[in-house]
């Protein structure tokens, strides 16, 4: 038996013609559906990145216990499970996080593994000066900005890209070991991540009049920009997913060249979805997790079921499904501190599950019937209390500082630690992430499947809350979670006490607002969009600003959001105002006029109208 995953980050399931889209180009996925089951109720669980693979390999949440990290040592591990039991495992990736400080248990686990690098300012090329860097709206212009404008000097065409690489190298896997037995092999791009970099043929496929700045790398805030440029990153977007789909064909291809379709498991899968607009906002993390985020696109051929090829499949799966699908498939017994289950048994119309968790550390707990979402928010404003529980105290990019580690205490083990302890660290979530400011939300997909209208429902929401408790007891979560949601241990004490989303409504209305955007405003040679800081440099435009906008300078935003221009400020944080912004523009328009020689931006790749 053998079996291949083709992992992609960030793929939208709604912008995928075998879930519907009409206008993106990506004839290898609708080829893909025909051969195997297209699963219509996937949901991811632990978000975002790390935390998904930790799933992968765990088979159980992560999100209630810590925030992004490696594996722990007592985690169980699929692709090592895999390994002890004679089946041969193969990584092949170009996702960056995998060999940084936290993420750097996973890779370890395969028999062998090749990385290429490159993307997201991936840490790769060196270079003293300064690249050239063209103009965009984007604001966050940190150490990642720069090094990813370094690394694209050297990424010019299509065979230099990590993506392309990495597809080359699984299917050298593939050639080389058709032939064989027992093994495993995950490959794993992470586009369309972004920033949404590719070559023209693809953008071309998305023709379009542009005449904006350069803009493919959205920040993680709500849409400020013009109608033209969001729709211009959309389309930067569906260009890289267009590339993806052309190297997911190259995968099907050689699944067709060894006939690979009669013993070969073949899962194609994503961690989460990103924002492109939708909900007034740009990629994840600092809004809930909406549908367009976690309803994931999921597709499976299993060779042992080749009557289910071209079928679609409703039963309500998970990302903590996979690494029981894995060991199932294999005939691997699976660990008992594993929470997923086989797709085989998810389908089982005798065994469904009722309930999928979701969430991300620190913010809602989601939970989902297949019908209705329940987002969880914390029942105060300080998300407290909130412990990070870990014996590997490293994040993203780095480790936890000696400050933050000094309020450690040893808590009890967990059923799943094996008996050890695990590191009880105070976390210290931002006020500006957490989930108090949009409030506990309430949808009903049947009548209201974009989430654009929270619902309030006390009957729903009891029954869910209920529900969620029980996935709490089920997945060992920490006593501070119940606390810090509000929430009772026993799903039988719940009551109409623990109600919030008539509770958290007014909130959860001035969080879905939309931003204001910069063609709201008139706009002088120095206005809205122009980043705070080049503001500040001229005492006229910094006059204005604290005269009408009184205590903005004062603030740690300087520091925490100091790239951002007055709008993305305003809209990452809620201030300052709509009438103080247009003040502000019209007083910077006098004091600041537009040139009378007008400025001309060449169309991009000189596209012709849609």
């Amino acid at each position: 038996m053998k079996a291949v995953m083709v992992m992609f980050d960030s793929l939208n399931r709604h912008l995928l013609p075998p879930y519907g889209a009409d206008w993106t180009h990506a004839p290898n996925f609708r080829r893909l559906a025909e051969r195997t089951v297209t699963y219509d109720t996937c949901y991811a669980g632990s978000m975002p990145c790390m935390p998904a693979r930790r799933e992968l390999h765990t088979g159980r949440h992560n999100f209630l216990h810590r925030g992004w990290g490696p594996l722990e040592p007592f985690d169980d591990s699929m692709p090592e499970i895999l390994k002890r039991h004679g089946v041969y495992t193969h990584l092949v990736s170009d996702h960056q996080h995998y060999w940084e400080d936290g993420g750097a248990t996973y890779h370890g686990r395969y028999n062998s593994w090749e990385f290429f690098r490159g993307q997201e300012g991936d840490a790769w090329k060196g270079q003293v000066a300064d690249p050239f860097i063209p103009d965009s709206p984007r604001a966050t212009r940190n150490d990642l900005w720069r090094q990813d404008w370094v690394n694209r000097q050297y990424l010019d065409t299509e065979a230099k890209q990590p993506q392309t690489l990495t597809f080359d190298a699984g299917l050298e896997f593939l050639r080389t070991n058709h032939t064989e037995d027992n093994w495993f092999v995950q490959i794993e791009t992470f586009d369309p991540h972004e920033p949404f970099f590719t070559q023209d043929h693809y953008k071309e496929l998305y023709p379009h009049d542009y005449e904006g700045p350069h803009f493919d790398w959205p920040d993680y805030n709500r849409v400020t920009e013009t109608e033209e440029q969001e729709e211009h990153a959309r389309y930067e977007y569906a260009a890289l997913l267009s590339m993806c789909d052309h190297s997911l064909g190259r995968v099907l291809d050689a699944m067709d060249e060894h006939g690979l379709w009669d013993d070969t498991l073949l899962i194609v899968c994503t961690d989460h979805g990103y924002l492109l607009g939708e909900k007034g906002w740009w990629a994840k993390v600092v809004t809930p997790w909406y549908n367009e985020l976690v309803h994931t696109p999921l597709f499976v051929h299993d060779p042992r079921r080749p009557d289910r090829a071209g079928t679609r499949d409703a039963a309500l799966v998970q990302t903590i499904d996979l690494a029981p699908t894995l060991l199932d498939f294999f005939g691997a017994e699976l660990p008992l501190d594993m929470r997923g289950r086989p797709f085989s048994e998810t389908a089982d119309a005798q065994h469904p599950r009722e309930s999928a968790l979701f969430g991300m550390f620190g913010g809602h707990v989601n939970i989902t019937d297949g019908r209705y979402v329940y987002m969880r928010a914390c029942h105060d404003d300080t998300n407290q209390p909130l412990y990070e529980h870990t014996l590997m105290p490293t994040r993203i990019r780095g480790r936890f500082t000696p400050e933050e580690l000094t309020g450690l205490t040893l808590a009890d083990p967990f059923p799943f630690t094996k008996g050890v302890p695990t590191l009880r660290i105070p976390a210290r979530p931002s006020p500006l992430l957490g989930p108090q400011r949009f409030g506990t939300l309430l949808f009903d997909l049947e009548t209201d499947p974009l989430q654009e209208k929270p619902i309030s429902d006390t009957a729903v929401e009891l029954r869910l809350i209920r529900q969620l408790v029980e996935r709490l007891r089920a997945n060992d979560a920490p006593a501070d979670q119940y606390t810090r949601l509000g929430l009772p241990y026993a799903p039988e004490d719940v009551t109409e006490a623990h109600l919030l989303v008539d509770a958290q409504r007014e909130r959860a209305e001035v969080a879905r607002q939309p931003a204001a955007r910069a063609d709201e405003f008139t706009e002088g040679a120095l206005n809205l969009r122009t980043p705070l800081a080049d503001l500040l440099a001229e005492p006229a435009a910094a006059d204005t600003i604290r005269r009408i906008v009184p205590g903005l300078l004062d603030t740690e935003l300087l520091t925490v959001r100091g790239g951002s221009t007055l709008l993305q400020i305003a809209a990452f944080t809620g201030h300052p105002g709509r009438a103080q912004l247009a003040a502000v523009a019209d007083e910077l328009a006098r004091h600041f006029p537009v040139p009378d020689v007008p400025d001309h931006h060449p169309s991009h790749h000189g596209e012709p109208s849609r």
